[in-house]
């Protein structure tokens, strides 16, 4: 079966993934504090819900941006490959915060970091695979895809910011941040869904592309 025919991402697609995400945060913020509002600060469904919502909320947007693109047809795109793999990497931080929760880990403590951590990031790791997956696909070898991988700007963004949140987020933590309200669950998941990072990335570089040609 013949391969789908396969392009780059354009400054518009990134676009509407950076709009996403800022719409995933708005939806955060206020979904927390109105739980807050209601005396649920500590209420463990609430907290999923604020950092499913802040942390993987633009995840939904960039699925349904996915699908919208596998419908038009055309070629795939790095931004469609990343937005499917967003969208299947939300389910992992929602066993990671049941499981934890179940051993009667405190998820208030700093050795609790890695729970935002998954809901902020294990989208933005499904989207680093699936774009490898792309890049894969659309190269000969592996080392090719490797070397391409290594000089793509999206991809290296998206792996830099995997790599730095959980320092960030466990250094906070440290330093005597706990997230016992909802605002408070709402703010730190904002501050670690640095997923708005490879977008950003990706657009400048269609500008940067356009102004050149």
């Amino acid at each position: 079966m013949d391969q789908p025919e396969r392009r780059e991402e354009g400054g518009e697609e990134f676009t509407s993934l950076l709009r996403y995400t800022l719409a995933g945060y708005v939806a955060g913020l206020v979904l927390g504090v109105g739980l807050d509002r209601l005396g649920l600060q500590r209420s463990g469904l609430g907290q999923w819900a604020v950092r499913t919502v802040a942390g993987e909320g633009e995840s939904l947007f960039e699925g349904f941006f996915a699908f919208r693109q596998r419908l038009k047809g055309g070629p795939a795109s790095m931004a469609e490959a990343y937005g499917w793999g967003k969208l299947l990497g939300m389910a992992f931080p929602w066993m990671v915060d049941a499981a934890s929760r179940a051993v009667g880990l405190d998820v208030y403590a700093p050795a609790a970091f890695y729970i935002p951590y998954f809901y902020a990031m294990s989208d933005q790791i499904g989207a680093n695979i699936s774009g490898f997956v792309f890049l894969r696909r659309a190269s000969a070898s592996w080392g090719t895809a490797l070397r391409r991988y290594a000089a793509h700007p999206v991809m290296l963004a998206s792996l830099a910011v995997i790599l730095a949140v959980p320092i960030g987020l466990g250094v906070v933590r440290l330093a005597g941040f706990s997230p016992t309200t909802q605002l408070r669950t709402a703010l730190e998941t904002v501050a670690a869904n640095l997923c708005w990072v490879p977008p950003l990335v990706g657009w400048l570089r269609a500008r940067r592309a356009a102004v050149t040609t």
